[in-house]
């Protein structure tokens, strides 16, 4: 039995391949609920997931980014360029006025991983902009603030795009978010936008936060996603999702950790779940055992902090390390022997 102990330059690798990994998982789950539940479901599924985390970081993270005193649509739109670019988003800031701050986000889109974008319904694009930009100014207590859209990712024009706006009137609900055509985001200068502090923001934790991004949309997401469709449409989705993405993207997350994806061995496995579990800042032993395999983790990262925790999130998870093994040698198959009641319980898998 080996208690494993990864170097720092695999631990940032780690770091690297698993928010690739969540962040395709993401991409995989808003076309598996559009093709399979309707454009109808995923775009209130994208509303109700980025209320979530509007009210979860936007606020609380004013003072990190230093936009405390701000004009609020200069601290809104800032919010949006700093916070995206920890998270490894493309995006660019222009501000216009104290009243008025553009943000755009070009193509390639973040959100939706390569050819994926082909596939995505409006209404995810709607969902998220009245779920997250349209509140800013009730968060904000400001009732004259809203948000102009001026372009949409799936429409082949600027990417999304748009601007904050204070008016000098109070906004109703529907007044908050405005879809427009025809106005254009003056050009971007990174030298004029504000800039992430490269002493505190250094790569690993760059790194890291990328990690954090792309978990906290599939924990949040599969969170909202159950009293919409129900636990058992969610496993099933999830579950399906899941499978596919591990199988997909086993080899290119084994390319990112320098491990071999030819060698089809358990202990190769062995690696690559080790270094996966201290990713998530959870501990892991291996114990060989014949021709078999005893995975014990101690600790469950991506439910920190979650109450109320629905066994259908470790049903969908533990199926993305089930696909990867499948991947990896499809003869044999990942057993759970314990399943973890909570964020800092332990997971003991067997492979046979």
């Amino acid at each position: 039995m080996t208690l494993e102990h990864p170097s720092e330059s695999s631990r940032e690798a780690g770091w690297q391949a698993l928010g690739m990994l969540y962040h395709n998982f993401f991409s995989g789950l808003i076309l598996s609920l559009s093709s399979r539940e309707g454009h109808d479901v995923v775009g209130n599924w994208s509303f109700n997931l980025f209320r979530r985390q509007h009210h979860e970081k936007f606020l609380s993270s004013f003072d990190k980014l230093g936009l405390t005193g701000l004009p609020h649509a200069v601290a809104a739109a800032r919010y949006h360029f700093l916070s995206n670019r920890i998270g490894g988003v493309e995006v660019e800031y222009v501000e216009e006025s104290e009243t008025k701050a553009w943000v755009r986000f070009p193509h390639p889109r973040w959100i939706y991983m390569g050819t994926a974008i082909c596939g995505i319904p409006d209404t995810v694009g709607q969902g998220y902009v009245h779920g997250w930009y349209g509140h800013n100014g009730v968060s904000l207590e400001n009732p004259n603030l809203g948000f102009v859209c001026t372009s949409q990712d799936t429409h082949a024009r600027d990417g999304f795009s748009g601007y904050f706006m204070e008016y000098n009137h109070e906004l109703t609900a529907d007044e908050r978010v405005r879809f427009v055509d025809g106005e254009i985001m003056p050009q971007f200068d990174p030298d004029r936008a504000p800039a992430l502090d490269s002493n505190i923001w250094t790569k690993a934790r760059l790194d890291k936060a990328r990690r954090n991004y792309a978990m906290e949309y599939i924990r949040n997401g599969l969170t909202e996603l159950i009293p919409m469709i129900g636990a058992d449409r969610t496993c099933a989705v999830g579950n399906i999702t899941a499978q596919l993405i591990g199988r997909q993207f086993y080899p290119e997350v084994m390319e990112i950790l320098g491990l071999d994806s030819t060698d089809r061995s358990l202990s190769a496995f062995s690696r690559f779940m080790t270094t996966m579990a201290v990713a998530h800042d959870d501990e892991v032993v291996i114990s060989h055992d014949g021709s078999g395999m005893t995975i014990t983790q101690t600790g469950w990262r991506l439910t920190r902090g979650m109450a109320d925790l629905s066994p259908v999130i470790f049903d969908v998870w533990n199926a993305l390390w089930e696909g990867c093994l499948c991947a990896h040698d499809r003869m044999r198959r990942l057993a759970v022997v314990k399943r973890p009641a909570h964020a800092g319980d332990s997971v003991i898998w067997t492979i046979t």
